[in-house]
């Protein structure tokens, strides 16, 4: 597997998926009403309204390009036939904290899917990838903007 590509779990390509299909079809409705609505209240050269409106536009058509892109790139993780002996995307990985002795866990993921407050960690995040490729029973020192955060690799599941 190439790194650096767009790797996605199931459940975050089919969040993507869901993102693009509302933004392609609900959003693309309400934006072009939007303009329609504006371009009602007569003079378009000083109507703040329709400028906001045709920005708004552009911008979901910017994600939706995007969106597309990424999921015509996409390769989804499939948890059957990776490693679970080492550190990788997809991987559940509980840590010790050497430095207070609390248990953490966090799961590895793409960017697009990191969700820090569910524990899911993105692998280019300084603690994704500081612990990539290492195994159980690894100890593992990762430097963050507030200094060296110390773990011990207790279990990797996926």
């Amino acid at each position: 597997m190439a790194m650096g590509g767009n790797h996605l779990s199931r459940e975050g390509y089919e969040k993507l998926a869901k993102e693009l299909e509302h933004l392609k079809t609900v959003k693309r409705r309400a934006l072009s009403k939007a303009i329609g609505d504006a371009r009602a209240h007569g003079d378009i050269s000083e109507n703040a309204e329709y400028d906001s409106a045709k920005d708004a536009q552009g911008l979901n058509e910017k994600r939706i390009f995007e969106l597309e892109n990424k999921l015509a790139s996409a390769q989804i993780l499939d948890n059957d036939n990776i490693s679970s002996d080492e550190v990788l995307i997809g991987a559940t990985v509980k840590l010790k904290d050497l430095k207070g002795g609390s248990e953490i866990i966090y799961t590895i993921v793409s960017e697009d899917e990191a969700d820090y407050s569910n524990g899911k960690i993105s692998i280019s995040s300084p603690v994704g990838s500081g612990l990539m490729h290492h195994k159980v029973g690894d100890s593992v020192e990762i430097k963050v903007p507030a200094g060296v955060l110390k773990y011990k690799v207790l279990s990797i599941e996926r």
